[in-house]
């Protein structure tokens, strides 16, 4: 289903003839995209003050990401869907609304199973609003270089969110842990306005229904998988416990196919996963957001509870990360037209994996230009692949499936980074719980970065031999083409 108020063919082809409504309609999405990375993000740097006021464990706190992910990825494709559905502006106002109203509440509760409850339930918005969002750029932008560009832009601001909330964390921690729940909240709100005025009304679809088994389904799925994993190191991986919620896991999945296979309306046309660049940039998100969450959620802990840095320290450190994501949005969709996103996704990738391996060499007097600065720089080269991942997902999708191909791609990155950082936190958790040293905490954390570092050389690897064999093997067949799919 294409919109109904879709430009006209001359604005959304050339980018430089964009109405001033265009472009507000775009940097509405924009701020609406960067919220929802920066919620992930920015609380990170605020967990160690909430663990203190609240007197929670590593565990626990690590629900409050997770929580915020596996609400996110956990309906994404019902949000998708949703929009393809009812009509992709009306999704978007109601999630935006649920989303404010859950950061509000988030900075008001008291207790942390009410504080990761607020998580949940502002994840399952952003679960609406971002393949809506996406999916209203898709169908107002024609593919190729306005759509390219669009998507670069909005992308960029994505990534952007999710490099930046660590300053914005950092800054508003130093009042209270509180504001980096209240801050979304203003912004949130304009976005509304801003989005009520300038998104254009579409049509519903004629026919189409819902998959509320097959959300739930894999909801439920999800929600134990990670449970299962969190908990593993305190009741054992050979427990009956354990056995027995893997084994769930396994079935809630397998019904989950079963019921997609055989529903008239399924949540997922299990036959758009043919799609083979949709996948490629659906692996490639799993390892960058898995591998930056859990390296992000170690040094957090790491700098300020073990070596003391104040929350606005740690942000200004990790700064850089933001800082080339911002920068990468003047030449992106530039690099994907020249290049072709699969060159850009596999080299930023290894530069990233390379940056997770020289912060292994992570000591407890770290120098920050020698030591902390090189590796930092090299993992924000590797978010600057982040809209080419986006733009290779979405390509070569009809547009009444652009919700569900953005779906796909989202849920792959929030549930893969939740799954990532899950058994992540089982490994560091396995370690000495009575820790007390700057040395014997690195010690704890240590095989976590590794399992990140880790993350992130699979992922290039994958890369690697997914793209540039194919363009030396076939050089003089328009391997662009054939690379961005």
């Amino acid at each position: 289903m294409t919109s109904a108020a879709t430009v006209s063919a001359a604005t959304a082809t050339d980018p430089i003839r964009w109405s001033t409504r265009l472009w507000g309609m775009l940097i509405t999405l924009c701020i609406v995209l960067f919220l929802d990375g920066l919620d992930v993000s920015m609380i990170g740097v605020a967990l160690p003050s909430i663990g203190a006021e609240l007197d929670l464990s590593t565990g626990t706190l690590q629900w409050l990401v997770s929580g915020y992910v596996l609400g996110y990825g956990s309906l994404l494709l019902l949000g998708g869907r949703t929009a393809d559905l009812l009509g992709r502006r009306k999704v978007f106002l109601i999630a935006l609304a649920v989303f404010a109203l859950a950061s509000l509440a988030g900075g008001l509760v008291t207790s942390g199973p009410l504080l990761i409850l607020t998580r949940f339930i502002k994840g399952l918005a952003a679960a609406f609003t971002a393949p809506t969002g996406l999916s209203i750029i898709t169908t107002n932008f024609a593919e190729g270089p306005a759509r390219n560009k669009a998507l670069s832009i909005y992308t960029v601001f994505g990534a952007g969110g999710y490099s930046m909330g660590l300053l914005f964390g950092g800054l508003m921690t130093g009042f209270g842990w509180r504001w980096t729940f209240l801050l979304p909240v203003p912004i949130a709100l304009a976005a509304l306005a801003a989005a009520w005025m300038l998104v254009p009304k579409d049509e519903a679809a004629e026919e189409g229904g819902h998959d509320i088994l097959g959300a739930l389904l894999s909801t439920v799925g999800m929600l134990l998988l990670v449970y299962t994993v969190v908990a593993a190191p305190e009741v054992g991986w050979g427990s009956a416990r354990t056995i027995g919620s893997f084994v769930g896991a396994a079935v809630l999945f397998a019904g989950f196919v079963a019921v997609e296979k055989k529903v008239r309306y399924p949540l997922i046309r299990l036959g758009i996963l043919r799609k083979v660049t949709l996948v490629r940039a659906s692996l490639a998100i799993i390892a960058v957001a898995g591998s930056y969450f859990s390296w992000q959620f170690i040094v957090t802990l790491y700098l300020q509870d073990a070596l003391g840095w104040s929350p606005l320290k740690l942000a200004m450190a990790l700064l850089p990360v933001g800082l080339l994501v911002v920068a990468s949005a003047f030449f992106s969709d530039k690099l994907v037209d020249r290049f072709g996103t699969g060159p850009i996704i596999a080299i930023t990738m290894v530069v990233m994996a390379i940056g997770y391996l020289l912060f292994l060499r992570l000591d407890t007097t770290p120098s920050y230009p020698t030591m902390i600065l090189p590796a930092v720089m090299l993992i924000g080269i590797g978010w600057v692949g982040f809209p080419a991942i986006n733009i290779q997902a979405t390509n070569g999708i009809d547009d009444d499936e652009q919700g569900l191909a953005a779906g796909v791609l989202q849920t792959s990155m929030q549930v893969g980074a939740a799954i990532v950082l899950a058994v992540n936190t089982a490994i560091i958790s396995s370690g000495d719980h009575h820790a007390s040293t700057p040395s014997a905490v690195l010690d704890n954390f240590r095989p976590g970065l590794e399992f990140a570092a880790g993350v992130a050389i699979v992922g290039a690897l994958i890369a690697l031999t997914a793209y540039l064999p194919k363009r030396a093997k076939a050089p003089a067949q328009e391997p662009e083409l054939e690379l961005v799919g």
